[in-house]
């Protein structure tokens, strides 16, 4: 009896097996990204020119074309798309030699192109051909109704949320976002609230329906991360949601090291 016990183990285990190394499997390789994120992003700026001499930023870009993203969950593709959407805007800038603004990229007389810089397709990606709008607005928002999207997907300027020096991981994507979101939210020079004023960005005004139906429900989303002075006699009003809400000036200066 125990050597049929002994049997019976070594079988399953034998079966099992292989769903473990499918299970393993079941990711894609980030490493070469995160390698180039930690060397050539300090505080949120890129090192443009150092992305450009890489021969693994190519490399990685060329896994991205061909990844499989059937087998992976819901938290590992959104790390993907996450990861598209900032590797090919860095490839954009990359590609047209910019050190200015992204919105210098495909301009005509000064005016954006109805192309304009979002509508390149130059993304590769699961098999597909993509613009960096078509990323952000058809799988990002459309496709996983996450709105700390809006803090991680980073559109290369100095008034966007900071480009984190790591990628995205389904293994620690939540903890991520959050930090992302808090990084944003709490900073007092990208989110104000004073005298009853709230301060947003454009990008989160623009987007509020991802946050909930009404303006009230993005205030009720961003208050718990904003940073309230103690003196603030009108802090009741964020919390309870019915603060004046401001559009922030947005910059679009380049987030380059050059700068």
């Amino acid at each position: 009896m125990q050597r049929w016990g002994r049997g019976l183990r070594v079988l399953l285990v034998a079966m099992l097996a292989p769903l473990g190394a499918l299970r393993a499997q079941s990711v894609v390789d980030h490493s070469a990204y995160d390698a180039l994120l930690r060397q050539h992003v300090v505080n949120g700026l890129v090192d443009y020119d150092a992305f450009a001499r890489a021969p693994s930023f190519a490399r990685y870009l060329s896994t991205l074309a061909t990844a499989d993203l059937a087998p992976l969950d819901d938290a590992e593709r959104l790390a993907f798309w996450i990861n598209v959407f900032n590797a090919y805007t860095i490839q954009l800038i990359v590609t047209h030699g910019e050190r200015e603004s992204i919105r210098n990229i495909n301009r005509s007389l000064g005016v954006l192109r109805l192309k304009g810089p979002w509508n390149e397709p130059l993304v590769k990606a699961a098999g597909r051909t993509l613009t960096l709008d078509q990323v952000f607005h058809r799988i990002l928002r459309r496709d996983f109704h996450e709105p700390r999207i809006h803090f991680a997907a980073v559109p290369a300027a100095l008034g966007a949320p900071p480009l984190r020096h790591e990628a995205y991981t389904g293994a620690r994507l939540d903890a991520q976002l959050e930090d992302q979101t808090r990084r944003v939210l709490s900073d007092t020079a990208r989110t104000w609230y004073r005298n009853g004023v709230l301060g947003l960005s454009r990008g989160l005004l623009a987007y509020q329906e991802d946050f909930g139906s009404t303006q009230k429900d993005l205030v009720a989303f961003v208050a718990p991360y904003v940073t309230l002075r103690p003196t603030e006699p009108q802090r009741d009003r964020l919390t309870k949601g019915r603060p004046l809400v401001r559009e922030r000036s947005y910059d679009w200066t380049l987030n380059s090291q050059r700068r």
